[in-house]
Parts: C-alpha cells; structure tokens; sequence
C-alpha cells in the first residue's frame, strides 16, 4: 500500500518544497512501471542525447547554435518530468532510476563536445566524466545490492553548474564556463563522498542484520 498523499502545494508542485519521504513508488523494491508520462518525457530526453552529439560534433568549432538549443532542451526538460510528475501522480521507479542517467549521459555528452574542441580545460573534463562514470557505477551496484542511495543537497544543487559549463561553454561565453565547472566539481565530489559513505553504511547494517538469528531458528 502507498502511505497518505502529501498535498500538493505550490512550493511542492513547483519543486520548490522537496520535505518529506520520497514518494513510496520510487522505492527500491517497486515495480518499474514504465509507462507514465514522465517518463515518457524521459525517453525523449534520452533519445535527444545522440542527436545533439551528432550536431555538435558535425560542427566545425562546437559552438553550433541548434546543438547548443538541444542541450539546453534536453536538459531544462529534466525540470518538466519532474513537474509532470508531482502534477499527475505518476511516480514510478523506473523514473527513479532513469531521471539521473540522463542527466548524467547528457553532462558526459556535452563534456565529450567540449573536450574534442577544447572549450574548457581537458582535465577538468576528464574529471567531471570520471565522476559520472564512477556515479553510474555506483549506481548500478546499490541497485543490485538493494540500498536506496537518496539525493543529497550538494548533488542536488551541483546538478546545475555541472550542466551549465558545457552549455555556455558552447554559448562561447568562456569566464562563466569555467566558474560553474570548478562550482559543479566541488559540489560534485562533496555529494559523490556522501553517496559512498551512505552506501557503506547501509552496507554494513545489511550485514549486521543478516548475522542476527531470527527468532525461528
């Protein structure tokens, strides 16, 4: 059974009020339940991500103003899935799981593109694509595990600068680049340390459980 129904207020439809548990068919352990609006959404977002690769990298200098219309589309509709969501009612863990992939492919996308025509310092790239990787991983391994590794503040607001680097790198505006990717870095690598330390701990309390007899036995 799903808990209550939280009311939907302004703040919360909008975003903006985020309090509370995450709604109960998100959860490990849910069923997909793939088709739901959003995620319809979220199936265009990720499809688009080829497309603007495609244009980008066909460009002569990586500043192609249609590739820089799709990033920014792709990326502004993470906002209207989640809007459309909190509007409908249509949770699903599927979207859950989808939501960050995306964002994440899109961010190593436009981070490809900026690499190839050096918009912004290589290493930083390599370690903003390192972290996804690495997060995607992480990911995939606290899916299989069972441990519901929940969004942290500084992933939450590092999701926007890290984004943004790439999308006014390719705008050409080259001092506010630069800005957002240290900003996104930073926040990035705080929120990736507290993913880890919070898969650890729910590991070992899984495990701590599991050595406990059950009152059968």
């Amino acid at each position: 059974m799903s808990g209550p129904q939280r009311r939907l207020t302004a703040r919360r439809l909008l975003g903006i009020d985020r309090s509370g548990p995450p709604p109960p068919a998100t959860m490990s352990g849910q069923p997909l339940n793939p088709w739901t609006l959003p995620n319809a959404i979220g199936f265009a977002r990720l499809a688009g991500i080829p497309v603007f690769l495609a244009v980008a990298l066909s460009s002569s200098d990586g500043k192609d103003a249609l590739a820089v219309v799709l990033f920014a589309v792709i990326g502004w509709a993470d906002y209207l899935d989640g809007f459309t969501a909190r509007l409908t009612g249509q949770y699903s863990r599927l979207g859950a799981l989808l939501d960050p992939i995306v964002d994440r492919l899109l961010v190593i996308s436009g981070m490809v593109v900026c690499f190839h025509f050096q918009l912004l310092p290589r290493w930083a790239i390599l370690v903003v694509v390192a972290r996804e990787l690495f997060m995607l991983g992480l990911s995939r391994y606290g899916l299989k595990r069972g441990l519901e590794l929940k969004i942290n503040w500084p992933g939450r607001i590092g999701v926007a600068p890290t984004m943004g680097a790439p999308f006014f790198a390719m705008c050409g505006l080259q001092v506010l680049s630069l800005v957002l990717l240290y900003v996104g870095i930073t926040l990035s690598i705080t929120a990736t340390v507290l993913y880890v330390g919070s898969g650890i701990e729910q590991t070992r309390a899984k495990d701590r459980a599991s050595r406990i007899p059950s009152s059968s036995d």
